[in-house]
Parts: C-alpha cells; sequence; structure tokens
C-alpha cells in the first residue's frame, strides 16, 4: 500500500469524526486489515486518576487492532473544551505542525495497513497563529475522510470543506454522511445533491441512532478504494 495514512477531518466540530473514525477501524478490522489510531491533540480532557484523557481518544484506542498506550494515541491532552491553540495557550504550552507529525510519525513503522489521524474540528483548526491541523495532514500527506453532519447548511460547509481539502494538494479518499438532525427537512434530496456536487465517493450514510457501537457504525460503512483493495 503506498499510503497507510488517513486523516479523519469533519465540516464542523462535533459532527462525528470520531463515530466514523471507530467505524473505519472496525470496518477495517472486519476485512482482516491492522490498524493504528491516533489523535495528536484534543482538547476536552478529564484527569480520572490517569492523567488527563480525552474519550474520543479512549475511543479510538479500543477501535484500533494495535493497541497503542494512551500517551501515543493523544500526545497532547489540553483540559478545556476550546479551541486546541486557545487551550494550549491557557496552559502555557506551544502547539506546532512539526512536533504533532513528529508524534504520528512515530506510528510510521507499526507493523499495520492503516494509520487513522483524527484531527479536531474542521479542517483549518487552529494550531497556532500561523498553523492550523491541515498542516499536519499536508505534511503526512494523508488521504482525507470528510465527515458532513447532516443537518441545515451542510451542503455549503461540505463544498467548501471539499475545495480547501483539494486547493491544499491532498487526495479526498471519501466523505460519510452523519445524520446530525434527523428532522432535517428534505433530508434525502440534500443527501443527493451532495452525492451529485462532490466528485469523491460516499463511503457512507450513518443513521441517528443512540449508542452505536463501531461495529454497527461499520455496517455502514465503506473503506476508502485503497484499503478494500487489501482486503
Amino acid at each position: 500500500m503506498s499510503n497507510k495514512w488517513l486523516f479523519i477531518t469533519g465540516t464542523d466540530t462535533d459532527m462525528g469524526k470520531t463515530v466514523v473514525a471507530t467505524g473505519l477501524l472496525a470496518a477495517a478490522k472486519s476485512a482482516g486489515l491492522r490498524t493504528a489510531a491516533i489523535k495528536p491533540v484534543a482538547a476536552g480532557c478529564e484527569d480520572n486518576g490517569s492523567g488527563l484523557q480525552n474519550d474520543d481518544a479512549l475511543q479510538l484506542q479500543a477501535a484500533a487492532t494495535y493497541q497503542l498506550p494512551y500517551q501515543q494515541v493523544n500526545p497532547v491532552a489540553l483540559e478545556a473544551a476550546i479551541a486546541p491553540h486557545i487551550a494550549a495557550a491557557e496552559e502555557g504550552r506551544v502547539l506546532s505542525a512539526f512536533r504533532l507529525v513528529g508524534y504520528c510519525r512515530g506510528l510510521a513503522l507499526l507493523p499495520v495497513d492503516m494509520l487513522l489521524v483524527e484531527g479536531a474540528g474542521g479542517w483549518r483548526v487552529p494550531i497556532n497563529n500561523r498553523e492550523t491541523l491541515a498542516d499536519v495532514a499536508t505534511e503526512l500527506n494523508c488521504q482525507v475522510v470528510i465527515v458532513v453532519g447532516l443537518k441545515l447548511g451542510c451542503i455549503n460547509h461540505a463544498l467548501l470543506t471539499a475545495e480547501t481539502v483539494r486547493r491544499d494538494g491532498l487526495q479526498i479518499a471519501g466523505w460519510v454522511g452523519n445524520i446530525i438532525d434527523s428532522q432535517m427537512p428534505r433530508l434525502d434530496e440534500n443527501i443527493a445533491t451532495l452525492k451529485r456536487l462532490i466528485r469523491e465517493p460516499c463511503l457512507g450514510i450513518v443513521p441517528r441512532l443512540t449508542d452505536l457501537t463501531p461495529e454497527q457504525v461499520g455496517e455502514y460503512l465503506s473503506l476508502p478504494a485503497e484499503f478494500e483493495t487489501e482486503s
């Protein structure tokens, strides 16, 4: 496989990146692929006796087939559930794309078929005054999966995100629709519009259900084409 890196971004925060990421990890496991996952920076962490930990990162840790210690899954854990660069500044810490890329590359020699990186928020979330998480994905030359939160306004957000990822020179492996608002007017018509206007493939539509496990989510998803060839 020429590129093991898969970066999960969203059209906004709370769009279901972790739901989709763990679903893709479960689908990859079902296909016989070995996986590892990292959330290089997470804002919104709690200390339950083992140091600051983030629930999304814990879910990634559990869903990957290669079990890493928490500190490798989430090397930068920030307490406040706010923009990462602001949370870091409040803690007297400095984030940089160089350092976050280094944490990710620490996984590069693992005997796995997929290295999944989950971002924070959307594509252009700042990590300092001049860099964003997009710089991390670009430096790693990741394929990108865009999680589209299906709610009013999603078409504009999805098209702008896809346009920006392409402009940054990265390949979009596909997009996933995650139903945020089950009462969204003309849901089916919005999905059809997204499928028509986004030239990359739709990897699945995740329904609005409670307590979906990664395995259940994985049943609604297809792996990106390059990873499908490995199954």
